[in-house]
């Protein structure tokens, strides 16, 4: 393909900006199109920043690094990775959550994005082609935004999460930015405000479900794995009453992930195995019960669930182990609503003296003593001081992770949860929560952020060039992870931070490659696993161009 210096200066991909070579200048036709000076990729990302910081909010922070990927990735990618803790609440959660909200009033560019719309399934297959304009696409992110974070159904709007995702899959794992795509799948939205506003970007109906709609996502994914054939298929934030089922339909045919259902179950049960290393106790002691139990709770607490078995405990013997509370209280097996994931582990009232008592949290912790309280309920301030005495009066290291986002959600604060046990608590927040000082001690928050395991469970996979996820692979993203936990710190974390992400997300990578090596699904032969986790790794440096000018 030819390229004009136009098309040059506008590739993302190719762009190198002030820093294209006098050399390159010469040969693309780009005299007198940028300033005369040569700025090399560190000056660049030394101005870059220093922009940045003059930015007075978050979301114009995030507007900011939006308009920087649309131009350069290479720049935006080394920014990123010299900032990443700090750019991390910016780019992903829980800044996201403002931009998908305003994504339509603030639309600037589709972010190379494919934007599928139900009524028009006879244009699926040309718009991934057009999409991927010939790159060799591993890797897709895929939502029909039905769930987004805490903050429900969003649209088209809730493409950015999908944009979002992958730019930490690169920023954490090095996974190469030209073999990424996200993509919208358009089914409508329920979103009333959505649906009146005039700048609203996407289909203005309803909802679609049923045959009608899961028959557009078998076309998109078949779509999809025709033509891109070593595919790593992420979906992200699906509805509950589609999620469950759309990875149930195809986690055996293809390479799938869904996030919200795996991924937030595998660092839950990662932040699990670090509280047990501080604690010094057995995983399969513990008490677990989960306040909210949609797609994400549930899903946690299958993948807990998984590992009691790994470690010994007959399926029935596990299952004694989880209590799920919702709306309406304790779940129990007679309710005629429970969704198949919450049935699996509901209750008998028979196991209780007063089950019709049991319509509350705080009823249902002072009945059951859990020793494990895990929160995806999105309502806030649910963790009351009243509640977590009585949990930790029952225990000595009372395991607590209020995991909903944004902000607002969170079922309680870390530096309440530390305060109200005297310094006993685990806590691991769905947010970035700042150290907390108590009695004399720094406690260190660790923050079950799903970015700290999906980049390198993806990578692993990919680079394992593995055909399927098996439950084997993801326990050994968990305990990799899990493992990186520095016990002999006062204070320490549950789960390591997230300033070291890039480091151990290629660890994560690494023991999953190798369990996808054992376990035979290779689809090339490795010899080395790290080497080839190693050699799948893209770094945002600028390297001469291979493209052909038209000047």
């Amino acid at each position: 393909m030819k390229y004009t210096p136009q098309q040059l200066l506008h590739d993302p991909f190719l762009n190198k900006g002030t820093a294209f070579s006098q050399a390159e200048r010469d040969q693309y036709g780009l005299n007198g199109l940028l300033p005369s000076a040569i700025q090399s990729l560190s000056q660049q990302v030394k101005q870059a920043y220093a922009q940045y910081e003059t930015k007075p909010t978050a979301l114009l922070k995030r507007q900011f690094l939006m308009q920087l990927f649309n131009t350069n990735h290479v720049l935006f990618y080394q920014l990123f990775s010299q900032h990443i803790a700090e750019f991390m609440p910016i780019v992903y959660d829980p800044t996201i959550a403002d931009t998908i909200e305003n994504y339509s009033a603030l639309f600037v560019e589709p972010q190379n994005a494919t934007y599928l719309n139900i009524n028009a399934q006879n244009q699926i297959e040309s718009a991934l082609k057009h999409s991927a304009n010939g790159r060799d696409i591993r890797l897709i992110v895929v939502t029909d935004a039905e769930g987004i974070l805490g903050i429900g159904d969003w649209g088209t709007q809730g493409v950015d999460i999908a944009v979002g995702k992958l730019m930490v899959y690169t920023a954490a794992a090095g996974i190469d930015p030209s073999q990424v795509l996200p993509v919208v799948l358009d089914a409508g939205t329920n979103n009333q405000a959505l649906l009146d506003d005039d700048l609203y970007l996407g289909l203005r109906q309803k909802r679609v479900y049923g045959e009608a709609y899961h028959a557009f996502v078998d076309r998109f994914v078949a779509a999809a794995e025709g033509m891109f054939p070593n595919l790593y298929l992420h979906f992200e934030d699906f509805g509950r009453a589609n999620a469950a089922d759309i990875l149930d339909q195809y986690q055996d045919q293809y390479t799938v992930f869904n996030d919200d259902i795996q991924g937030t179950g595998i660092i839950v049960l990662a932040g699990l195995l670090g509280a047990m290393n501080i604690s010094k106790q057995k995983l399969t002691d513990q008490v677990y019960m989960s306040f909210g139990a949609g797609t994400a709770g549930a899903g946690i607490v299958a993948r807990v669930y998984d590992e009691f078995i790994q470690q010994g405990l007959s399926a029935d013997e596990a299952r004694k182990h989880f209590y799920l509370v919702d709306k309406q209280g304790l779940l129990f097996d007679d309710d005629p609503t429970l969704t198949p994931a919450q049935k699996h582990f509901a209750r008998s009232r028979s196991e209780f003296a007063h089950p019709e008592a049991l319509t509350s949290l705080a009823a249902a912790v002072t009945a059951v003593h859990p020793t494990v309280l895990v929160g995806t309920s999105t309502q806030p301030g649910t963790f009351t001081q009243s509640i977590v005495e009585d949990m930790a009066a029952h225990t000595e290291r009372p395991i607590i992770f209020p995991l909903s986002n944004p902000t607002k959600l969170a079922e309680a604060t870390a530096e309440d949860l530390i305060k109200w046990t005297d310094g006993r608590a685990l806590v691991a927040t769905g947010i970035p929560a700042a150290d907390v000082t108590y009695d004399g001690v720094t406690y260190a928050i660790g923050q079950a952020n799903n970015a700290l395991v999906y980049p390198g469970l993806g990578l692993g996979t990919i680079a394992a060039t593995s055909k399927r996820l098996t439950d084997g692979m993801i326990s050994a993203a968990a305990h990799s992870l899990g493992g990186l936990v520095d016990v002999d710190q006062p204070g320490a974390a549950v789960l390591p931070p997230v300033t070291k992400l890039d480091q151990f997300s290629k660890t994560v990578a690494n023991a999953v490659a190798a369990q996808a090596v054992a376990e035979k699904l290779n689809q090339n032969p490795i010899t080395d696993v790290k080497a080839a986790v190693a050699a799948m790794q893209w770094q945002p440096v600028y390297h001469d161009l291979d493209i052909e000018p038209e000047v």
